[in-house]
């Protein structure tokens, strides 16, 4: 059950809210972790031992909380114990089939090992559990006392399986007391609505162009489509996700949370540096807290600080996905980011043209190695954007991205200007209009209507 179908929209969202708002506040919280646990069941139903693996990942944290507040002498034992618990099951089943195909690549041998299903946002809720007790044992916040408040934060359904990643001392306090008011739920509806359109009429629209081109092949696309395919998932992976964390503030927003910002319009950055300060924000807090400034972050010497650098690239590379391309994909985010730091960022911010262009080549490049796992195939694909390298090509029908940009050309427009601030600010102005509802209704029943004509698909921050 994602937030993009009719059966979240108009079954299980109405009969939660319901029931969350008629329960005194006493039990609200309660309410929380049981729905949430409903939801996350209705992912997992064909695996029910992950439900089991779930609450038992809460209750282990919430006791290991308790340990580190009260024993204050075995901390570092009790928080070491925490972490090996917490990521040796993403680990497990992250990485245990990678670990084993590339085992019997290097000793030619077939090693069985049964395919491993990842169980749905466990690379979301293992950082968030893991940020907890790290956070206990350097005194940043207190234990929780209650395991009905610290499942409701851990299993709280609007970012439970995506995102955005929420430091317990940042709902620390909304846990305990909270506002609820009928100024906020409007503001969460528009807000969820905004994310819904974003995820729906963009990403899912513009994203039909890269499924064509995987039909067609990439040995059979011309050059200019080739550029468009690139540019059309760029679009897609940031209205998809970014339209999840929508829809996530705001449903945080009618329950009384506030669940942090997880963009700031990051294709309008001229560095990847700053790219990566605008996009997936939570996820690059969390790596800055807890391995880059550990590690010495800035303070230290350059070789230390350019090997700091690349351990968190390496990390973020891997914790995408458990393939060889998304390690690449980290080294090459190391290698352009190191590049700005020492010898071209500072012209990039001074002439911010020159900024935008480099990051109108960078940003598709980059994702081009997160879209594709095979090696091969993202070498066939790489000839077709720079077809100055010889690759076997089958017949490339004529003018092919005449006909697809025909079709596209309105998608690529929407998208290009809402990846901008300019929406944003208008949305600002005219935000407790009567227009502003009509447009936001208009918003909603088209997304209703392509949803019900099933012109939708799975976030794709889900298989991360």
């Amino acid at each position: 059950m994602v937030f993009s179908s009719l059966e979240f929209i108009f079954l299980f969202l109405p009969a939660f809210m319901i029931v969350y708002g008629v329960v005194p506040t006493k039990y609200k919280n309660a309410t929380i972790f049981a729905g949430s646990v409903f939801f996350y069941s209705m992912g997992v139903l064909e695996r029910p031992i992950y439900i089991v693996l779930f609450l038992l990942t809460i209750l282990f944290n919430f006791i290991i909380g308790e340990f580190i507040q009260h024993f204050r002498k075995a901390g570092r034992l009790w928080l070491t114990l925490g972490i090996i618990f917490n990521f040796w099951w993403l680990l497990f089943f992250k990485y245990t089939g990678f670990a084993f195909d590339n085992i019997n690549l290097l000793l030619k041998n077939d090693i069985p090992a049964r395919d491993i299903l990842l169980p749905i946002g466990i690379s979301f809720y293992t950082f968030q559990n893991v940020s907890y007790i790290i956070d206990v044992y350097r005194k940043k916040a207190k234990a929780e006392t209650s395991i009905i408040n610290y499942g409701a934060y851990i299993s709280m359904f609007p970012q439970l399986i995506a995102g955005p990643i929420v430091k317990y001392e940042t709902v620390a306090a909304q846990l305990k007391k909270r506002t609820h008011s009928i100024r906020r739920v409007e503001d969460g509806l528009k807000t969820f609505t905004i994310g819904l359109g974003y995820k729906v009429l963009l990403a899912n629209q513009i994203g039909g162009l890269w499924t064509k081109i995987d039909h067609i092949g990439y040995r059979s696309i011309s050059t200019p489509l080739a550029w468009m395919g690139i540019i059309a998932y760029s679009f897609q992976l940031y209205f998809d996700f970014c339209g999840y964390s929508y829809m996530a503030i705001g449903l945080g927003k009618i329950m009384g949370f506030d669940i942090p910002k997880n963009f700031d319009h990051p294709y309008m950055s001229t560095t990847m540096s700053e790219f990566w300060r605008r996009w997936h924000i939570t996820l690059g807090t969390w790596f800055r807290e807890y391995i880059y400034i550990p590690l010495g972050g800035s303070r230290v010497k350059t070789s230390l600080v350019v090997r700091n650098y690349l351990i968190v690239w390496l990390f973020t590379g891997i914790w995408h996905g458990a393939s060889w391309n998304f390690i690449l994909w980290g080294l090459v985010l190391f290698g352009l980011i190191m590049l700005e730091r020492f010898v071209i960022g500072d012209f990039l911010n001074k002439y911010k043209i020159a900024g935008h262009l480099y990051m109108a080549l960078a940003i598709p490049l980059t994702w081009l190695l997160f879209a594709i796992t095979d090696f091969r195939e993202l070498g066939v694909y790489f000839s077709r954007l720079v077809p100055v390298f010889p690759v076997k090509t089958y017949a490339v029908m004529e003018d092919d991205y005449v006909k697809y940009f025909g079709i596209y050309w309105k998608f690529f427009l929407a998208a290009f200007i809402f990846s901008t601030n300019i929406p944003e600010k208008i949305y600002k102005k005219i935000k407790g209009s009567v227009f502003c509802v009509i447009i936001l209704l208009v918003v909603f029943w088209a997304s209703v209507y392509c949803m019900y004509m099933g012109m939708d698909d799975p976030f794709m921050y889900f298989r991360f």
